[in-house]
């Protein structure tokens, strides 16, 4: 079988650039160009897409190696209905890796028809991080990298009112293009870039916070011989994602005008204000997600779709959506079931093989921005901790010490992290535990030692996990809290 690129397939010449694109994961590729894509077709949007590697390893290389295409195969159910079609994504026109180039990287900057930024860099990614400086190639953090591309837009053609970009980060954290801002503004005063590029940054490009939604599983690793027997050529960055869509974004009828999303059939919406969309997202979606991987995992589970067919944790996971996140949710409570109990419909996908060890990367700050309000919501409303989300909390705790019955865990996240709990877990004492973790106010926030009767329920839940598993350490803990 050949292999996938331009030349193998005939594929007509590259499009111009028109989006630097900061990440290369499953979720951008299955997301973003599949949308940029349509707009192409159907309303001849004209976009290529440059992707640009944001840490030091990614999928750069096996991208280049296959010109920048890759296959989606989308599938699902929707209205009973089974749902499956797949597209070769041809949009993407250079990857580059700005630890290996940095020069091609800030050649970017100079693309007469370059538009727009688009980013998911994870929740973590958007972070100012103080060393980072102008010289270096490049710097550490996402925000640095970008303040660098844009200086040297500003610079290359003379401050050009023209040239200002349009920003539109899909990192799944509150108001994302806002901080952002923000971050950039920061560096800019710390480098010393100047009131003129300062001024260009503010009144010349635009920032546009957003919501996205879509279950992305990514690489079939298990079933990929079946997968690129549909095709014509071998694949090797097949992704596998969900037929349902969703892309919120905060913009006017200017944005409107600019992106056509509204010739397509995609799920696309342009609005005034995208909070509603995004707390009920993050909380119920997400929440749920992040929420049950820990404890799922320990359990037994190794995908999404095991844990709510598995009878005890499809129940713990009912419990934390129905009666302890709506419970904490300002809106229409009927609404909110419905939409409930569509997102378990969408966990059962069983075209979908989710595997709970790719929702793990960053668990720690997902589970700050996506499951914490909820649970100190529930606290505030009821005076008393939640007690699934709170054995939810504990084994997140428990996932972070690396290891169970002798089998290393899939915990994903920054080293200075993995480190600190590596030391929190040198305790024996599980009081001890939980009270080193829920102190750290860098992970959670605030110090969440202050919470009436936390410590105390993350320590017990801790002793019951290690010392009777997931199912019998929950019943002992959930007769006590």
């Amino acid at each position: 079988m050949k292999n996938l690129n331009r030349k193998n397939i005939g594929l007509e010449p590259k499009l111009p650039i028109k989006i630097v694109q900061f990440g290369e994961g499953n979720f951008l590729r299955a997301f973003v160009e599949y949308a940029i894509q349509e707009l192409n077709k159907k309303a001849d949007f004209n976009a290529g897409i440059a992707v640009v590697q944001p840490i030091k390893r990614g999928l750069i290389n096996l991208l280049n190696n296959q010109d920048g295409l890759y296959t989606l195969f989308m599938k699902g159910v929707k209205k009973g209905k089974e749902i499956q079609y797949k597209e070769l994504i041809t949009n993407i026109v250079t990857c580059v890796n700005p630890y290996k180039d940095f020069k091609n990287y800030l050649n970017l900057a100079k693309e007469k028809t370059l538009e727009y930024v688009i980013s998911n860099t994870t929740e973590a990614g958007i972070a100012y991080v103080a060393s980072d400086t102008l010289k270096m190639e490049p710097p550490s953090s996402f925000p640095a990298k970008l303040t660098i591309l844009l200086y040297e837009r500003f610079n290359y053609f003379n401050g050009d009112i023209s040239k200002g970009l349009t920003i539109i980060p899909c990192e799944l954290i509150n108001h994302n293009s806002e901080t952002l801002k923000e971050i950039i503004l920061k560096y800019i005063a710390d480098w010393n870039l100047g009131e003129d590029f300062k001024s260009w940054i503010l009144d010349h490009n635009s920032f546009h916070s957003t919501l996205v939604d879509r279950i992305v599983p990514g690489y079939p690793k298990d079933e990929i011989e079946t997968y690129n027997a549909q095709l014509g050529y071998q694949d090797n960055l097949i992704v596998v994602a969900e037929a349902f869509l969703l892309w919120v974004i905060e913009g006017g009828d200017d944005l409107k005008a600019k992106l056509p999303f509204h010739k397509t059939n995609l799920n696309v919406k342009i609005v005034d204000d995208m909070q509603p969309y995004r707390t009920r997202k993050v909380r119920i979606l997400n929440g749920a997600h992040t929420a049950m991987v820990p404890f799922s995992y320990l359990h037994g589970n190794r995908t999404v779709k095991q844990s709510v067919d598995n009878k005890f944790t499809r129940a713990f996971i009912h419990q934390v959506v129905f009666n302890e996140i709506i419970d904490t949710l300002d809106m229409d409570k009927d609404e909110l079931n419905s939409f409930a109990e569509e997102i378990l419909d969408r966990f059962k996908n069983p075209f979908i093989i989710h595997n709970l060890s790719s929702i793990a990367l960053n668990s720690i700050s997902k589970f700050t921005v996506r499951v914490l309000p909820s649970l100190l919501g529930y606290v505030k409303i009821h005076k008393k901790v939640p007690t699934h989300l709170t054995f939810a909390f504990a084994a997140l705790l428990r996932f972070y010490k690396g290891t169970w019955n002798g089998e290393s865990l899939p915990v994903k996240d920054s080293d200075d992290i993995v480190a600190s709990f590596a030391k929190i877990w040198q305790s024996n004492n599980y009081y001890e535990i939980a009270k080193n973790a829920l102190s750290i106010e860098a992970y959670w926030g605030e110090d969440l030692t202050q919470v009436e009767n936390l410590t105390e329920a993350v320590g017990l839940a801790l002793k019951e996990i290690d010392t009777n598993g997931i199912e019998a350490g929950f019943t002992n803990y959930s007769k006590k809290f």
